[in-house]
């Protein structure tokens, strides 16, 4: 699931999930990303008629419309995780506003949690081992998730379940780079430029 129904605010008044990266608005870059890695991909929205959702037109992608997204990010999780299709035994939560992710992470996550014989939850870390995203949590934790309120995400229900968490160390920095302000798309874009 990509939580894409928040309103931007830190970015003052421009829209971080359409400014472009490699060529395409960045949520439709998570999108296709998500869909190389993953079975199915939930993209939760301010509503259908959102600019967002005309960024992902044409992909394969379940769009959830979030109409109280305004009260915090648990209003993306508690609609994304319940419209699921049946039969979900997992759900992955990429945030939308972090470029440096691969389909390849995303896989690499995946297979961690398919290689455990029980239900873990696992999390993607930065290289030395700094806890960053994504995090892919087990269907025994949907009822959690659905009991979710305010602005914090999913952080109580990793909380709750720390004993079970498997980290996933992923290149560099990638699991820890996300872009919420003007000042971080900046030295974001001007890194990528020095590349």
């Amino acid at each position: 699931m990509i939580p894409a129904a928040g309103a931007s605010r830190r970015m003052r008044g421009a829209d971080k999930l359409l400014r472009e990266v490699e060529g395409l608005p960045l949520l439709r870059r998570q999108a296709q990303e998500a869909l190389r890695a993953a079975d199915h991909v939930v993209v939760t929205l301010p509503d259908h008629d959102h600019p967002r959702a005309a960024a992902l037109q044409g992909l394969p992608v379940q769009l959830v419309a979030v109409p109280d997204a305004h009260l915090g990010m648990s209003s993306s999780l508690r609609r994304g995780v319940g419209l699921l299709p049946q039969g979900i035994d997992a759900l992955m939560v990429l945030p939308a506003d972090m470029p440096d992710l691969t389909a390849q992470d995303l896989a690499a996550v995946i297979a961690a949690y398919r290689a455990m014989p029980q239900a873990t939850l696992q999390r993607g870390t930065a290289e030395d081992g700094t806890p960053g995203h994504p995090v892919l949590f087990p269907r025994d934790c949907f009822p959690a998730l659905l009991a979710l309120s305010g602005d914090m995400g999913a952080k109580a229900v990793l909380a709750a379940n720390i004993h079970r968490v498997r980290d996933v160390p992923l290149p560099g920095r990638r699991a820890l780079t996300d872009l919420d302000t003007p000042e971080a798309w900046q030295a974001w874009e001007a890194a990528q430029a020095a590349e």
